[in-house]
């Protein structure tokens, strides 16, 4: 079975033999993945969508996977009960969503080994988050599909702080990779960022101007990045 680039960088934090739950599996082709490549034991596949919950349901009778799955309808975290995965997967969707859905099941989140969490917007926020609700976060990694960049954060329970707030926007534990994609997100940013500064600098508002000094400090910490 093959996995779109981004499923299969998430799938690659997963540790061998392990119990995981799928936060929002919709069609359950993660948990299929890891069941066929072996790499968990049993994987716990939720949607709070009754529809989505259903296409998984069906999709792993007709895979004969009934034993390997088990499909559960319900919110975030919410159907997973504490210390029975130890790995889960909270992927595709916002950063702050991700913060809600951990807030909301504290005590589960805690006693989850890794939590592999893939936000399609937001990473400054749940990372912060993370930091400020006892969480560390122990790997990153970044993948590219077609023109956009999606950052993976595996954290789990422990004490942590970055010492700069560039650290939250580009995370020292990305940049230790070295992976090439981590320069041309910073030179995407570094674009986006210098598009907004032109604009700014049109507007001279008092609340333009403090935006404009805070993304200009921004800017000249991407370049010291490059």
């Amino acid at each position: 079975m093959n996995l779109s680039p981004r499923l299969k960088k998430i799938v690659d934090f997963v540790p061998k033999n392990s119990i995981v739950a799928d936060i929002g599996t919709d069609h359950g082709y993660v948990p299929k993945y890891l069941i066929d490549e072996g790499i968990s034991k049993l994987v716990i596949a939720t949607d709070i969508s009754k529809g989505s919950l259903q296409k998984t349901l069906d999709y792993i009778r007709e895979e004969n996977l009934d034993e390997d799955i088990k499909a559960r309808l319900g919110d975030g975290l919410e159907p997973i009960l504490p210390f029975e995965v130890d790995t889960a997967i909270i992927a595709g969707m916002g950063g702050i969503l991700i913060t809600e859905i951990i807030a909301k099941s504290m005590d589960t989140a805690k006693s989850i080994n890794n939590l592999i969490l893939q936000p399609m917007v937001g990473s400054v926020e749940l990372r912060k988050f993370l930091h400020g609700t006892g969480f560390r976060i122990v790997d990153e990694d970044i993948v590219k599909e077609g023109d956009k960049y999606y950052e993976i954060i595996v954290a789990k329970s422990g004490l942590q702080k970055f010492a700069k707030e560039l650290d939250y926007e580009i995370s020292p534990v990305l940049l230790k990779k070295k992976n090439p994609l981590i320069k041309e997100l910073v030179e995407t940013r570094l674009r986006i960022n210098e598009k907004i500064i032109v604009s700014l600098r049109d507007n001279p508002g008092d609340k333009s101007k403090t935006r404009l000094m805070e993304l200009e400090k921004i800017v000249r910490d991407y370049r010291g990045v490059l």
